[in-house]
């Protein structure tokens, strides 16, 4: 059954647990936060009390506007962790919904992580995805009770600009976390009201795929019209923008090829929709592409500050680009604010770094065409095998850091150099201090995109690094509606999105797009971030592409010897079989708790069985 934590069901509430400080996602005033310190000292020795003060403490909230932003506050923790808490035993890393390391463009090189969780969502055990789809299940639906029952109450705030925009909040996050149960499990169950199974035995059948889309955007729809434009929002709040991108995305997952023609009314529709889901997208997105948001123009003549300022995008807080965000703290605090190690834990051992944790595959760099926007394999003359990293997309100098390159005025130094018949590594292929865990990367890369070339690398475990997560930008607008365009017969349409994001990156111009340009484009631009792994998923060729055996990892090795030519000779770095690395086809829908299944008497996803 679904269980709550006390203090989102109603019958127990209590502030005393403040999430300000470490888990604080939306940035406050200070004087919001010394009101909110004394109302908590007030109230911390009256906590799980029987009635009346449960009441009190209830009624308090719904009529005290700052008590109703801390209430409204772990909606926003436990949306996504954003760039914090990396690489834990269950493997999180940038968010409980970011997965690129189940993808093929980036790896881990620790090898203890594949004897954690991580390892066993890698090989495709059971036990872990169940065990994880379990907590996510709790999680997303923990937000949703609390939804539900500051929705019930809403008679109780009093009226005014803080209440629209409260509720905007709450139809936002309640769209939101029934979007993140439909990516997981296909229709789930729609529960609109408060609910405690240990007092009310109703029970709940599984929504359709079509009524979950419907409720979706139907929730979303009400927070548009509720909620303000990003520029008359307070930052790192849902907005309307915020509020119109779900109801596209949710469309545009909708329209996926896995989810047509389902025998399963919950896995899908009964026949073919999406073009029609395609539609709804694009009318989604013309309506947000009237709203203030664009791309972050480079204006750069030279590949240095081209590459700069394209790094730089996902280096600032907030841009016009961006619509909507993780905000950690500026100071990156990682004790008392919301800090995060991206940068520790991306580093290479010649800055001190230990994990190797985000290394860029060969696959991906592959991905890169050249200055003249050919792929490598019909580049002829443009590409030379001799020098690999030359006339690349420059897209690839800011995302990659690879073997000559120039970082913190260091030359990365990711070679063997042969002396005597002996390959000595370089300092970067060497492991940093003394530790039995510390290590190097195994793929030949290091990660360029997000990390700060600025941040001090060292083992202080307070402060680290302060840049937001972004989750949704409007490249990613334009790719999706490219794709709509493409598959709806515009292909001059799609071609002008296409190119409006590779003017921005100084490459030339597509005359004519291919689906294959589609997808690059899409890989490209959005290395590493959310959306690589679940187009996967919404293609419906996941089993090819994140199984070892059709699609193993790869990295590179790079051997100098004085007098010869240098060698880079392509290496399998792990999912080389099955065992390893594999994606079933069960993979595409999460198992709902078997307790869940039990008390409400319905269908578990397919061919799962109880662990």
């Amino acid at each position: 059954m679904i269980k709550y934590s006390e203090n989102n069901n109603g019958y127990r509430q209590c502030i005393a647990g403040s999430i300000l400080g470490k888990n604080m996602i939306v940035k406050m005033k200070s004087y919001i936060i010394l009101v909110l310190a004394f109302v908590i000292l007030l109230t911390q020795n009256s906590c799980f009390r029987e009635e009346p003060n449960n009441k009190l403490s209830q009624e308090s909230i719904w009529k005290n506007e700052l008590l109703l932003d801390e209430y409204v506050l772990p909606w926003y923790r436990n949306m996504d962790n954003g760039f914090s808490t990396y690489v834990t035993t269950i493997m999180k890393g940038l968010g409980r919904e970011y997965e690129p390391w189940y993808g093929d463009q980036i790896t881990v090189s620790r090898s203890d992580w594949y004897s954690a969780d991580y390892g066993d969502i890698l090989k495709s055990n059971m036990e872990g995805i169940t065990r994880r789809a379990r907590t996510r299940w709790s999680t997303y639906y923990t937000q949703i009770q609390s939804i539900n029952l500051l929705l019930e109450n809403e008679k109780e705030i009093a009226d005014g600009e803080h209440k629209t925009r409260v509720l905007g909040e709450a139809h936002f996050f309640r769209a939101y976390y029934y979007y993140m149960l439909l990516r997981n499990y296909g229709g789930p169950l729609l529960i609109k009201n408060t609910y405690d199974p240990l007092r009310d035995n109703k029970k709940f059948p599984r929504a359709s795929y079509e009524e979950t889309v419907n409720y979706i955007v139907s929730e979303a729809r009400i927070a548009a019209g509720l909620l303000q434009p990003a520029e008359n929002s307070d930052v790192g709040r849902a907005n309307k923008g915020v509020a119109l991108m779900l109801i596209a995305k949710t469309y545009f997952w909708a329209s996926g090829s896995k989810f047509q023609n389902q025998t399963k009314e919950y896995l899908g529709f009964p026949d073919d929709r999406s073009d029609a889901m395609m539609t709804e997208a694009a009318k989604a997105y013309d309506e947000l592409m009237k709203l203030n948001y664009g791309l972050v123009q480079i204006n750069a003549t030279t590949k240095d500050e081209i590459v700069s300022q394209y790094r730089n995008i996902f280096l600032t807080k907030n841009t016009t680009e961006s619509i909507w965000e993780i905000q950690h703290s500026d100071d990156g605090n990682f004790d008392t604010g919301f800090g995060h190690k991206l940068d520790r834990d991306a580093a290479a051992p010649s800055f001190g770094g230990t994990y190797a944790a985000y290394v860029p595959t060969q696959n991906h760099v592959n991905e890169y065409r050249t200055i003249t926007g050919k792929t490598i394999t019909e580049a002829g003359t443009d590409y030379d095998p001799a020098n690999p990293y030359e006339n690349r997309d420059y897209r690839f100098y800011a995302n990659i850091l690879y073997d000559g390159c120039s970082f913190k005025s260091h030359t990365m130094d990711i070679h063997y150099t042969k002396v005597d018949g002996t390959e000595i590594p370089g300092e970067d292929l060497v492991k940093y201090g003394s530790s039995t865990t510390a290590t190097f990367t195994k793929t030949g890369y290091y990660l360029g995109k997000f990390v700060r070339e600025s941040q001090k690398i060292d083992n202080d475990e307070v402060y680290a690094s302060s840049q937001n997560c972004i989750i949704w930008r409007y490249a990613e607008v334009l790719l999706d509606y490219a794709e709509i365009d493409f598959k709806q017969g515009r292909v001059g349409d799609a071609k002008e999105k296409l190119n409006q994001i590779r003017r921005r990156v100084h490459m030339p111009e597509y005359n004519t797009v291919t689906w294959d340009d589609i997808v690059n484009e899409r890989r490209v631009e959005l290395a590493f971030e959310k959306s690589t792994y679940w187009d996967f998923l919404r293609w419906g060729n996941a089993e090819e592409k994140m199984t070892g055996t059709t699609n193993p990892l790869k990295g590179i090795k790079i051997v100098k010897e004085e007098g010869k030519p240098t060698t880079y000779t392509e290496t399998i770095v792990n999912g080389k079989n099955s065992k390893m690395r594999l994606f079933r086809a069960i993979q595409y829908f999460q198992p709902i708790p078997w307790d869940e299944i039990r008390y409400h008497g319905i269908e578990q996803n397919p061919d799962w069985k109880e662990m």
